[in-house]
């Protein structure tokens, strides 16, 4: 339930529209409801403002489907990241109206359009990236952000990413995603006066280590205005992005 909904029930409350005994069965669930192996956080939209993610990773495909068939109960645009496609199968099964992008590997469960408010950029270095800056987008628009995305602009190829600087430039705040050398982000730190969040990815030979060089890279950026992710964690990048730019949204 989030603030809106909480308002309308009480002053539906207040109005006798809604008997207080059907009024303490909708709050019941309000802390979190307990359904055995997980106790799904149906609070937290107000307090933090968006839904409890769920990550699919060393779940069962019928454990996701319970905990998200829940938050579905109470938000739309439930999101479950690092989902297998035989979980979304197992959604499509139970009836849970839902929405996969497989590259991103998200589900968003329940859809419904957002507002859509601000811009948040999501720029990626290479293709081998995609799957992280996905992520990061489709999150980003599932909270209720626009998203522009410019893709395949590595320093490799430097004049790819000076041709998005029109996008760079209007954007309330950048996410960059990079393997590699991970040099992405502080470039794009010394083009712009947006806040740019890094997302290292494990993308990479060797030496990369998994994502630990580029991940090392982007802390020791020396392009002011860089905040950095944990490797691959493009839902948490858009988590921040998309609290920046709805502050920046509101403020103006």
């Amino acid at each position: 339930m989030d603030r809106e909904k909480l308002r309308a029930l009480l002053e539906d409350v207040s109005a006798g529209r809604v008997p207080v005994d059907a009024a303490i069965r909708q709050l019941r669930d309000l802390p979190y409801a307990d359904v055995g192996f997980a106790k799904v956080d149906t609070h937290r939209p107000l307090r933090s403002g968006a839904p409890e993610a769920v990550f699919c990773q060393g779940k069962t495909p019928e454990q996701v489907v319970t905990i998200v068939g829940r938050l579905a109960e109470h938000h739309a645009n439930v999101l479950a990241t690092r989902a297998a496609p035989e979980v979304a199968e197992a959604l499509a099964a139970a009836g849970v109206p839902h929405r996969y992008h497989a590259l991103a590997r998200v589900i968003v469960a329940r859809p419904e359009p957002t507002a859509e408010v601000g811009l948040v950029a999501v720029v990626s270095a290479g293709t081998a990236d995609l799957p992280v800056a996905e992520e990061a987008a489709v999150t980003a628009e599932a909270l209720g952000n626009r998203v522009e995305r410019a893709y395949d602009c590595g320093v490799a190829g430097l004049h790819r990413l000076l041709d998005q600087q029109h996008l760079l430039t209007e954007a309330n705040v950048i996410v960059a995603v990079a393997g590699m050398e991970g040099a992405l982000p502080s470039v794009v730190g010394g083009l712009v006066d947006r806040p740019v969040i890094a997302v290292p990815t494990s993308v990479g030979y060797g030496t990369s280590f998994g994502g630990i060089t580029a991940l090392l890279a982007m802390l020791n950026s020396c392009a002011a205005g860089i905040s950095v992710v944990n490797i691959d964690n493009g839902y948490g990048a858009a988590c921040q992005a998309s609290r920046i730019n709805r502050l920046i949204h509101k403020i103006r």
